[in-house]
């Protein structure tokens, strides 16, 4: 009896590694084959177990300098297909189908669903391939054919994100900067009026008057500054077009009952809007002579530095996918399957699509084609491409008892070549597989800063609402303190809202959200 045992090898770095496992390997007694992958680092061996054991093979890898350890799920081999099936009309069609392939040897599992005329298949491509089970099910009477994978890659596109963002990011530019200039001029303004104060001893009557004479003091109507109005108008188009993405966001996330970053930056922005427009109405209807507070130059700032985040980060994982893509593309879609007969006559070839190449079949590869497929030479000679593997720009000398890797190009003489690894077991399939792991999978830190935000958004919320009833309840306890902020006492709720607004927009963008 033959078992077969997976061993990780680690420490292999070419080409050269890899023969040298098999030469030494295949000259042990027991062993009756090795295959070994270099992208995934990982030895499939077939022995005698009357004769050694997996933990000894990988003593033996170890003896020639590799790290090497027995991969205890064996399953990592079994080959998996996806079909769609056309031509059931019951449940009967169903169970037909699944028993048939049941008692076919090699098939492991097998489930068939009715409704999307899709069947599942799990087998050893050891002993049966894609052709087979597609072969079966068409001598049942039923018409399949492989569910088409996205060679596309269209998954990793992120054009549609990067121009949402940059387009956020420019409305709220847009918008942000005439509301900073406007907070500069305030600021030199009112330094300006405290240098007068501090030099000149000037009566507040005066400093009144000075302060009154200032452009975007001066008041439309009763309440309403010129500087209150300007950012008003300013604020509106940022809070609608601007945060839009913001708001779908955090939506999003509320209706999952989860709060991210997203919902604290919409709480943020649309209290401290909401807040100043409500200010700004009852200041209007008071006739107030001194124009109040507002935080209308909140949102927009927010917006800009969040969206120029937003946008910079999917540009980044765009050049990273980019890459995967033009990767993906350099994979062979077909390839020209040959039968030989005694002396490698050649019989008959067929063109199939390369999903449905099996181990061991015998692959022609002409001149300017592709290799579909990992493999050993078996007859020709021939110059190959291997610079998407290697990078190295001058073709190599291929003849048979030689390695093949799959997306490099044959240059001038035709090959017949041995598939060894097929499917997702190429070694391009493999780096991408690497790559799309590498961008989807989280840095420790990356998932600490997730957790932590989890928490983050709640306690600020909750701070929040307990510094505005804690300044109330100040406020009415002992006023004076709340005078002390003001030059004109303004009401304690007005005060205590601010207080509260105030953690709010200085906890939203904060370092762990931005980073």
């Amino acid at each position: 009896t033959i078992s077969k045992c997976y061993v990780q090898v680690t420490g292999m770095t070419c080409a050269s590694c890899v023969a040298n496992i098999e030469r030494n390997l295949r000259r042990e007694d027991g062993i009756h084959s090795i295959l070994v992958a270099l992208m995934a680092g990982k030895a499939e061996v077939r022995y005698n177990p009357a004769v050694i054991r997996p933990s000894a093979i990988a003593e033996l890898i170890r003896e020639l300098g590799f790290g090497a350890t027995v991969m205890e799920n064996c399953g990592e081999g079994d080959g998996i297909l996806e079909l769609v099936v056309r031509g059931m009309t019951c449940a009967s069609c169903v169970h037909k189908i699944e028993s048939t392939l049941m008692k076919t040897n090699g098939v492991l599992y097998c489930s068939v669903a009715l409704a999307t005329n899709k069947a599942h298949i799990k087998y050893d491509p050891e002993i049966i391939g894609p052709r087979d089970v597609i072969r079966v099910i068409k001598d049942l009477g039923f018409t399949t054919s492989l569910v088409k994978k996205d060679r596309s890659a269209s998954h990793l596109d992120h054009k549609q994100e990067i121009r949402q963002w940059k387009r956020s990011f420019v409305v709220s530019l847009v918008f942000c900067i005439p509301v900073m200039g406007l907070m500069i001029y305030m600021m030199v303004m009112d330094s300006q009026l405290s240098d007068a104060h501090a030099h000149h001893n000037m009566s507040s009557e005066k400093m009144e008057a000075l302060h009154s004479s200032m452009v975007l003091e001066y008041q439309l109507l009763p309440g309403l500054s010129v500087m209150n109005f300007l950012s008003f108008l300013l604020c509106v188009p940022v809070q609608m077009f601007g945060g839009w993405h913001f708001y779908i966001q955090a939506y999003k996330a509320l209706k999952h009952k989860t709060a991210n970053m997203d919902v604290l930056i919409v709480l943020a922005t649309s209290i401290a809007f909401v807040y100043s427009f409500v200010i700004l109405l009852v200041a209007m209807a008071e006739k107030a002579k001194v124009n109040p507070v507002t935080f209308f130059d909140t949102p927009p700032m927010l917006f800009v530095f969040i969206s120029l985040g937003r946008w910079l980060e999917h540009v980044a994982k765009g050049k990273t996918s980019e890459a995967l893509a033009r990767l993906i593309s350099l994979q062979a879609t077909e390839a020209t399957i040959v039968t030989l007969g005694p002396d490698n006559v050649l019989l008959s070839e067929e063109q199939v699509d390369v999903e449905l190449v099996q181990r061991g079949d015998i692959v022609k590869v002409i001149p300017g084609g592709k290799f579909p497929v990992d493999g050993r030479v078996i007859e020709g000679h021939s110059m190959v491409d291997e610079s998407l593997i290697t990078g190295e720009a001058m073709p190599v000398t291929k003849k048979p008892g030689n390695t093949v890797i799959a997306g490099s190009i044959n240059q001038n003489g035709s090959l017949l070549i041995s598939a060894t690894h097929v499917g997702a077991d190429t070694t391009l399939s493999q780096i991408v597989k690497l790559v799309e792991e590498a961008q989807t999978s989280k840095a420790p830190i990356q998932q600490f800063a997730d957790k932590l935000s989890g928490y983050f958004v709640p306690s600020i919320v909750a701070v929040s609402v307990v510094t505005l009833f804690a300044w109330i309840i100040i406020g009415f306890v002992d006023f004076e303190i709340v005078e002390k902020y003001f030059l004109v006492t303004e009401v304690i709720i007005r005060f205590a809202f601010q207080a509260s607004i105030t953690v709010l927009c200085i906890a939203c963008p904060c370092s762990l959200g931005l980073a």
